[in-house]
């Protein structure tokens, strides 16, 4: 079985969004996690989430960049900070037991990470990505269709766009 999830933490440039599949080896999401793994492209550049040098986090995760990188500082920001943030959030996840210790050396996720061109708070983009990452796994367990998200089909609304009426 496979679980989708996301969430958002923070604000503004410094704000987190991100988008997680988790499933076992042998699954459709090892497959994706594979095809992102070996296919980058000019200004996305999949890699494996390390929580140090030589240490990956488990279940293997995969940070895709869903923006793509603009600048160097922006490239220091996602790679340095959200990168470490998402390493925090999955370990934070297996520590408060949303996965499961054994079973995380047979699972893999894919992280699908935004971080604003125009971030300028590493520590804030640290802490909203690890808050973010460990939400949208918790929340990969327990998707539900609820009244609430039944009435937002009149009314639905992002920070790009609220339709009027």
């Amino acid at each position: 079985m496979s679980f989708y999830g996301e969430a958002y933490a923070g604000s503004g440039v410094n704000g987190a969004h991100l988008n997680t599949m988790l499933g076992p080896k042998g699954s459709a999401v090892e497959q994706a996690w594979a095809t992102a793994l070996a296919t980058p492209s000019a200004g996305h550049a999949p890699f494996v989430v390390i929580a140090r040098p030589n240490l990956p986090v488990l279940p293997m995760t995969l940070f895709v960049n869903k923006a793509t990188i603009a600048s160097p500082a922006h490239a220091t920001i996602t790679w340095g900070a959200a990168q470490l943030g998402v390493a925090s959030g999955v370990l934070d996840a297996v520590a408060e037991g949303l996965i499961d210790r054994a079973d995380a050396p047979e699972l893999l996720l894919i992280t699908a990470v935004w971080v604003d061109p125009k971030a300028d708070d590493a520590d804030a983009v640290y802490a909203n990505n690890r808050e973010a990452t460990t939400e949208a796994i918790r929340r990969g367990f327990a998707l539900e269709v609820t009244d609430e998200l039944l009435a937002l089909r009149e009314h639905p609304l992002n920070g790009y766009y609220n339709p009027r009426g």
